[in-house]
């Protein structure tokens, strides 16, 4: 006769589990609905284009698909032009025009035009390093313009208001 060896907790544990799968194999299965579109995969542990964005990567973004980078770049020459060129110079002068890579910078006065011109090249360097090389290629400094004298239509050639007084 063969003899009968007591349960071991392995056998036990065994025959729960292969109870557990049956009892899950009957039980009906809930229906799965298709999806339209693309299925969503997992993106790893980095940021995937499914999640939140920042506003800056997102204008960027956006910058790049419209092919608005010329653009912007010279808009950042105006809008930033304290930090591009510095507090203590942008206090004494402004950007006025850029066309064909030249920009026109208008000084408050005759001395800081004179300036501006002898501080061009570093100033033409900071633009590059901030905005691009190929956006400002050359700087031409006017200084404040003399009022005009005319009054009405007509005019007469000469040294102006000065000529009567003597």
């Amino acid at each position: 006769m063969a003899e009968e060896r007591p349960a071991r907790p392995s056998d036990i544990a065994r025959a729960a589990l292969e109870a557990a799968r049956a009892a899950s194999a009957s039980r009906p299965q809930p229906t799965r609905r298709r999806i339209a579109g693309p299925r969503r995969r997992w993106t790893g542990p980095g940021p995937g284009a499914d999640d939140p964005q920042t506003l800056g990567s997102l204008v960027d973004s956006l910058i790049s698909q419209q092919d608005w980078t010329a653009r912007t770049k010279v808009g950042s020459v105006f809008g930033r032009w304290d930090a591009l060129v510095g507090a203590d110079i942008a206090a004494h002068c402004r950007p006025e025009s850029l066309s064909e890579g030249e920009l026109l910078v208008i000084a408050e006065s005759t001395a800081w035009a004179t300036q501006l011109r002898l501080l061009a090249p570093s100033i033409l360097g900071r633009l590059r390093a901030g905005v691009g090389g190929d956006v400002v290629t050359r700087l031409r400094v006017v200084g404040p313009t003399a009022p005009s004298w005319k009054k009405g239509p007509r005019t007469v050639r000469g040294r102006g208001p000065r000529d009567t007084y003597g």
